[in-house]
C-alpha cells in the first residue's frame, strides 16, 4: 500500500532556478509539452468513454437489449464517473497529476477490453461502471495542470485549447467504431480503443510532469506577474489542508453550487444529443449506421469551434469573466435545439447545420462552467471544485441514459426534444446571476476576506 501511495505522491518542490533566461526557456518548453500531452491523453479517454455509445446498434442486435437496458448501461457509467470525478478531484489536488492521469487511462483501456469479452447484462454493467470510475481520473488532473501552468488572464484560451481534446477524441472514435462494426463486430469496437488507451497511458507517464515548482520553476503567477488583480505581497501560495479545500473553498461557496446545478442540466442536453443523435437519425430519418454515427462527428466538429471560441472570447472581450459567455452560449443552445427538432426528414444539409450549431453552443458552457468552478475556488482547490461541478454534470449525463431512454421509449422523439428544451431553459436561468462574477485569487490568510467579497465585481 505504501508503494502505491508513494507512486501518487505529489512531486516535491526543488530549489528555484535563478537565471531568468533559463526560467523563460524552460517555461516555454514545458507549457507546450504539458498542453499537447494533456490534449492527446484526454482525447484517448474519450475513445474508451464513447466506444459503447457507437457500438449500441451492434450490441442491441447481438444481445437483444432494448433501449431501456442500453440507457441503463449508459447511466451506470455516468453515475460512477460523476462520483469519481468529485472523489478524484479531491485526490488529484493532493496527488502527482502525471501518474494519476496516466493510471486512469490504462485502467479504462483494460476495462473496455473486459467489456468486449462479456455478454451478460450485469457483468457488462459492472465493467462499464468500473470504467466510469477510472474515467474520473482524466479531467481533474487537467484542471490542476491548467491552474498551475497557466495564469488567470490567459487561462481561458489555454483551457479552451485543451478542451478541444474532448471534440477530437469524440470526432475520431465514431469512425474507428464504424470501421470495427463494418469489418468485424461490436466486440472489436471495444478491444481496439482499449488497446490504444493502454498505450496512451504509458505515453502520458513519459511526457507529463507535475507542477512548475517540481522542476525548479517559480509559480506561474510570479513568472507572468499575473496575480489576478491582487497585490503580489498579499498573494498566498501556501498549501491548504484537505478540509480547507473541501469545505472553505468548495462546499461553502454558493457560486460553485450554482455552477454545479447549471452543469447538471447542461450535461443532460450535451450527453442527450451526443448519445442519442445517431440512433435518432438511424430510426427516425432513415440514415444508415455509418452515416448516422458519422453525423455525430459534425456535432463534435461544432463543439471543437465552440470550445475554442468560448475561452478566447471570455479572455479578450469580457476581461477573463466566464459568466456572460456562458449565458450567451446557453441561449444559443436553446435556439439550435428547437431548430433541429423542427427539421423534417430528408433535409440532410439542414440536419448538418443544426447538429454543428448545437455542438458549437453546448461546448461553450461545457468548457467554461468547469473553468469557472476552478477559478471561483482556490488555485490549490482547482481539481476539487472542478470535480464537484463535474459530479453534478455526470449525474445529469446519467439522466440522459436510462431516464431519457425511457422517456423516448414511451413518448417518442418529441418527448426527447421537449426534455432538451426544458433543460436548456433551466440552465439559462441558473447562469444569469453569475454574469458579473469574477474569479477568486489566493490571498494570505491574514488578508483573506469572505468569499462574497472576493468574487463580486461591478458590471
Amino acid at each position: 500500500m505504501s508503494v502505491i501511495l508513494d507512486f501518487f505522491k505529489p512531486a516535491p518542490h526543488i530549489q528555484e532556478i535563478n537565471d531568468p533566461e533559463v526560467v523563460k526557456e524552460d517555461y516555454r518548453y514545458w507549457r507546450y509539452r504539458i498542453l499537447y500531452s494533456m490534449f492527446i491523453g484526454y482525447a484517448f479517454y474519450y475513445f474508451t468513454r464513447k466506444s459503447f455509445t457507437f457500438a449500441m446498434p451492434g450490441l442491441m442486435e447481438d444481445l437483444h437489449f432494448d433501449k431501456g437496458q442500453l440507457g441503463l448501461l449508459g447511466s451506470v457509467l455516468y453515475i460512477t464517473y460523476g462520483i469519481s470525478k468529485f472523489a478524484s478531484g479531491v485526490l488529484s489536488d493532493k496527488s502527482n497529476s502525471r501518474y494519476f492521469m496516466s493510471f486512469g487511462l490504462i485502467m479504462t483501456g483494460i476495462l473496455n477490453i473486459l467489456f468486449g469479452f462479456s455478454s451478460t447484462f450485469w457483468v457488462l454493467a459492472l465493467f462499464w461502471g468500473l470504467n466510469g470510475w477510472f474515467q474520473g481520473f482524466g479531467w481533474p488532473p487537467c484542471a490542476r495542470f491548467l491552474t498551475h501552468w497557466y495564469s488567470q488572464n490567459e487561462r481561458g484560451s489555454w483551457w479552451s485549447i485543451c478542451s478541444l481534446s474532448h471534440n477530437v477524441g469524440a470526432f475520431i472514435i465514431p469512425w474507428i467504431i464504424g470501421l470495427c462494426l463494418y469489418f468485424f463486430d461490436w466486440r472489436a469496437a471495444m478491444y481496439v480503443p482499449g488497446v490504444l488507451c493502454i498505450i496512451g497511458g504509458f505515453y502520458l507517464m513519459n511526457r507529463l510532469r507535475d507542477t512548475p515548482e517540481s522542476l525548479g520553476l517559480p509559480p506561474i503567477e510570479k513568472f507572468r506577474n499575473d496575480y489576478g488583480g491582487v497585490d503580489k505581497k498579499d498573494f498566498y501560495e501556501g498549501e491548504l489542508t484537505t478540509k480547507e479545500i473541501l469545505l472553505d473553498y468548495v462546499i461553502k461557496n454558493k457560486y460553485i453550487w450554482m455552477l454545479a446545478i447549471a452543469y447538471f442540466f447542461i450535461y443532460i442536453v450535451r450527453t442527450g444529443f451526443s448519445d442519442w443523435t445517431a440512433y435518432f437519425l438511424y430510426e427516425e430519418k432513415g440514415y444508415n449506421r455509418l452515416s448516422s454515427t458519422g453525423m455525430v462527428s459534425v456535432f463534435e466538429a461544432g463543439g471543437f469551434f465552440g470550445s475554442l471560441c468560448a475561452g478566447i472570447i471570455s479572455d479578450r472581450y469580457f476581461g477573463a469573466m466566464r459568466g456572460p459567455v456562458n449565458v450567451l452560449f446557453a441561449v444559443g443552445m436553446l435556439v439550435s435545439s428547437v431548430f433541429f427538432w423542427w427539421i423534417p426528414p430528408g433535409y440532410t444539409w439542414l440536419d448538418s447545420i443544426a447538429i454543428f450549431t448545437i455542438g458549437f453552443m453546448i461546448f461553450g458552457p461545457q468548457v467554461l462552467v468547469g473553468m469557472a468552478a476552478s477559478e471561483l475556488a482556490h488555485k490549490k482547490a482547482a481539481s476539487t471544485a472542478n470535480g464537484f461541478a463535474g459530479c453534478f454534470a455526470y449525474m445529469g449525463a446519467a439522466v440522459s441514459g436510462y431516464p431519457l431512454g425511457t422517456i423516448t421509449q414511451e413518448l417518442g422523439w418529441n418527448g426527447f426534444f421537449v426534455t432538451m428544451v426544458v433543460c436548456c431553459f433551466i440552465s439559462i436561468l441558473l447562469l444569469l446571476p453569475l454574469w458579473g462574477v469574477r474569479a477568486s485569487v489566493p490571498r494570505k490568510k491574514t488578508q483573506e476576506k469572505p468569499m462574497d467579497e472576493l468574487v463580486k465585481v461591478k458590471v
